[in-house]
């Protein structure tokens, strides 16, 4: 079985979901109890895409992300660097243009899209500040960030819980649902260990974004964090 260090070496982490790919939406429904799609409505609400905007679905996996800001008749454009989610994609959205590139070295012009989004996905980046800053730069002027990861809960004995459930339950449900269970290890040691919403909404600022805000889902299980590219 394949899995990922902290150290979220690319390779590494590409080769992890290539191993998830089929069955990756269906394992995260079962590991959220559902809340998946409630974050991923949320993140719809927050982007506000309209018609012929154009909009960049970073670590868009296998495209179920990106399905809302279609819906709305914006251009969205899935871009993930692991080809194995890439290829399930394409296989169930043949209609949609599934771009491979790495966050730290995005395949697109400067000033390109009106939005940027990425969700539960730049804590497996290994560089997560020249992540940021790439998103800064394909963004228009006067466009938006919309950033959904993981987070801290806020309420100290909930956190606790969820600590819990993360490094107990969360192996045994990803062994029968998943078909490379180590990695959902890899993740739950990933969120234990990402910044908690003050200190991303720091590094959003210091990539350059502006007007940098956040909202907490769940009661901080998740955050929204979004951001504006100064005009």
């Amino acid at each position: 079985m394949t899995r990922a260090s902290l150290d979220k070496q690319p390779h590494e982490v590409a080769s992890m979901f290539d191993h998830v790919a089929e069955r990756y939406d269906l394992t995260n429904d079962l590991l959220s109890l559902g809340q998946d799609r409630v974050w991923r409505k949320e993140v719809a609400r927050a982007v506000g895409a309209r018609p012929a905007q154009k909009i960049l679905d970073l670590a868009a996996g296998t495209a179920t992300s990106s399905l809302p800001f279609a819906r709305t008749g914006a251009y969205v454009v899935p871009c993930d660097f692991s080809l194995g989610m890439l290829r399930v994609g394409k296989k169930r959205h043949p209609w949609m243009p599934f771009t491979a590139g790495d966050a730290t070295r995005l395949p697109f012009r400067d000033d390109t899209f009106d939005a940027v989004t990425i969700s539960f996905g730049l804590r497996n980046v290994q560089d997560t500040d020249a992540a940021l800053r790439e998103l800064h730069r394909v963004t228009k002027p006067g466009g938006r960030v919309v950033i959904c990861e993981f987070s801290h809960p806020t309420w100290a004995p909930f956190r606790t819980v969820y600590t819990e459930y993360l490094m107990r339950a969360l192996p045994p449900v990803a062994r029968a649902a998943s078909s490379n269970p180590e990695a959902y290890v890899y993740l739950a040691e990933s969120i234990r260990a990402w910044p908690d919403q003050p200190a991303l909404a720091g590094r959003l600022r210091s990539a350059g974004w502006s007007e940098v805000a956040w909202r907490n889902l769940t009661g901080g299980i998740v955050a929204l964090h979004r951001g504006f590219k100064a005009d």
